[in-house]
């Protein structure tokens, strides 16, 4: 009797371990969804301007470039006209 315990005791040991790795391998390939799938969604999340958000974000853009684009015209100058004292 004590033979047939032991056996069992080790068979059963041996069907779990050959179990776990079957087990894991299809955990793996359920928690790993398709690129696609994931894709779309990411995809869901974005939230899209609305078309006065973008109207008066597009405004302030070319507004500062403008203003950008007049402050380094006047320090140009400048500079000319500096250097035009020193050569």
């Amino acid at each position: 009797m004590g033979e047939t315990a032991a056996n069992t005791a080790v068979t059963t040991e041996k069907a779990a371990k050959a179990e776990k790795p079957d087990k894991a391998k299809k955990a793996k390939k359920e928690q790993k969804p398709s690129f696609f799938k994931g894709l779309k969604t990411e995809y869901k999340k974005i939230v899209f301007a609305d078309r006065e958000t973008v109207t008066k974000q597009t405004i302030a853009v070319v507004l500062s470039s403008i203003f950008l684009g007049v402050v380094i015209m006047l320090l140009d100058m400048v500079i000319k006209f500096g250097l035009g004292f020193i050569f």
